[in-house]
């Protein structure tokens, strides 16, 4: 499952900065390189994906709008040679809040079939399971 696609970048920052972040040929083509924003694309749905996995089953089948946002703000700035401050910004915030999803500080408000249950840590066990003990064999 792919969180944003082409329109979903153009639409949030534009044909023409996603023109320029992506036309790579030289000279340039004045065209969106759909190869290079694709990978782009595809480093932050795994990005997400890698957080959302210890919380979520995977993929989700509803896709709440903020990791559309999500996924357009990382996407922008892998694709960045230098990243502007805003950039950073945005990413910095992406990967604060990823990580708060994975805490289960804030959830992504889907349905409860696509929550996984949240691991302790490992076996436990409760009680004494001992059948024999130190004083087991005093009688013999």
């Amino acid at each position: 499952m792919s969180y944003a696609i082409r329109q979903d970048m153009i639409d949030r920052f534009g044909e023409k900065e996603i023109t320029g972040l992506t036309d790579t040929t030289i000279p340039a083509s004045g065209t969106v390189n759909d190869d290079v924003l694709t990978r782009a694309l595809t480093d932050a749905d795994a990005l997400i994906n890698g957080y959302l996995a210890s919380r979520y089953t995977l993929p989700l089948t509803e896709l709440p709008e903020v990791l559309t946002r999500v996924a357009c703000d990382l996407a922008r700035y892998f694709l960045a040679r230098r990243p502007t401050d805003e950039m950073t910004k945005r990413y910095d915030q992406s990967i604060a809040w990823l990580r708060d999803v994975s805490t289960g500080k804030v959830t992504l408000g889907v349905t409860a079939t696509q929550q996984q249950p949240v691991s302790t840590g490992g076996p436990q066990s409760e009680g004494n399971d001992r059948v024999f003990g130190p004083d087991t064999f005093d009688d013999y």
